[in-house]
């Protein structure tokens, strides 16, 4: 009998770290069910919001040199699966702005940003959900023109987003600039050295906000600030009513240092589970 107690208190006392390995390889279970499902998705994919807008500056009569149309063309590839050091992968992105002056007598584009990357980046998982990721990128952006409209640099960029609840995403980027152009030698005092935001989304999806502010060069306060609003019209479909706000410099390579007060609308498609900016 005393020797039945024993092993019974002996058990009860094990029950707890039994329990707790059992949960842990629950966890991990569901944790590698889940990396195994992102290895097997599609390796190409959307990367930024890809928009088509229109619209104007605030504070001003609209005519055809402070109205344009603003859209936007991001894609991307993933190049390995997420078995590299770390978990990590491998991918190449591409981005493309245009600002086009649709309503002047030839329609000319004002401004082609270019702005491809390689990157490598980690995913986060917890539990049962990917809750975000981890990006280290080489990026190259320029207009592509020549003589005293010609403007680029580079950067190394260090780029988070992580999902803090299904309805809240803050995300953040640092970025070490490399400035190879002598016509934007400056740029850092307009277009910043690092941004961060959040974004919001409600429950059914039918509804987002994102904030982000960019940190101009300096001790000052001074922020390039965007908030977006999106509307999508069916729970079935990845496009949505789209309204952008700007306030700032740097909305584009060529005007860099030029101040923009704009307000445009249109329509956005978003990447699966969540846009970079």
């Amino acid at each position: 009998m005393k020797r039945l107690l024993i092993c019974i208190i002996l058990f009860l006392s094990l029950m707890p770290g039994i329990a707790n390995a059992q949960l842990l390889s629950t966890e991990t279970h569901m944790a590698d069910s889940l990396r195994k499902e992102f290895d097997s998705g599609p390796y190409f994919s959307l990367y930024k919001d890809n928009y088509f807008l229109v619209g104007t500056e605030l504070g001003e009569t609209p005519t055809g040199k402070n109205s344009d149309v603003k859209f936007q063309i991001s894609i991307s590839q993933r190049l390995t699966k997420s078995t590299l050091p770390w978990g990590t992968y491998l991918f190449v992105a591409y981005t493309q702005k245009c600002f086009w002056n649709v309503f002047e007598k030839s329609l000319p584009m004002r401004d082609l940003n270019f702005n491809p990357a390689i990157g490598i980046s980690k995913p986060l998982f917890s539990k049962d959900r990917y809750v975000g990721k981890l990006t280290l990128l080489v990026e190259h952006e320029s207009n592509g023109k020549d003589s005293i409209q010609s403007r680029s640099w580079n950067k190394v960029s260090l780029a988070a987003n992580v999902v803090i609840d299904e309805w809240l995403m803050v995300h953040g980027k640092v970025w070490i600039p490399i400035v190879d152009s002598g016509n934007n030698r400056d740029i850092l005092r307009y277009s910043g050295i690092f941004q961060g935001g959040v974004a919001i989304t409600t429950p059914n999806k039918r509804f987002g906000w994102n904030i982000m502010l960019t940190k101009r060069q300096g001790w000052n306060l001074n922020f390039n600030t965007l908030v977006e609003f999106n509307w999508k019209l069916s729970k079935n479909q990845n496009q949505y009513l789209f309204l952008q706000y700007y306030n700032g410099y740097g909305e584009s390579m060529l005007d860099y240092n030029r101040f923009h007060n704009r307000l445009r609308v249109g329509f956005v498609i978003k990447p699966k589970f969540f846009s970079d900016f």
